[in-house]
């Protein structure tokens, strides 16, 4: 074989399953896949800045994005079973990108960076009506 049929094998792998798994791509996956990568680049920035940055943490970290992503499928495969058109996928990944936006502009905090009160605020607000802290 060669590297350019591996390679279209690939691809054609990595296609058919997100149209599995995810009912295909869309704009709400690509926003959660954004605020995901920007979540663990300013997490990482911000643990090295404070002396905190450790492999065994961007380890758990990223285990913990892989499993986002692994939920925002179940949702899919649920709504498959339910006959809805992408209703828990999406509630599913609107929860995460909120998630996500909360860690990042805690993330802004920890490396200093100013943040509006009327945001910190808002961020109270919701980890407050999320219970426990996540990290």
């Amino acid at each position: 074989m060669t590297m350019e049929t591996v390679l279209k094998w690939c691809v054609a792998l990595i296609t058919s399953s997100v149209t599995y798994f995810y009912g295909g791509w869309s704009a709400v996956l690509g926003a959660l896949l954004a605020f995901v990568i920007f979540d663990y680049i300013t997490g990482v920035v911000a643990a090295g800045s404070s002396g905190e940055l450790k492999s065994k943490k961007g380890l758990i970290g990223i285990a913990r994005k892989v499993f986002i992503f692994a939920m925002v499928a179940v949702g899919h495969l649920v709504d498959g079973i339910l006959g809805d058109s992408h209703m828990l996928r999406d509630t599913i990944a609107y929860f995460y990108i909120a998630n996500e936006v909360l860690s990042i502009i805690e993330n802004g905090g920890r490396l200093g960076v100013p943040i509006p009160p009327v945001i910190v605020q808002a961020v109270e607000v919701l980890r407050g009506k999320g219970g426990a802290k996540n990290d």
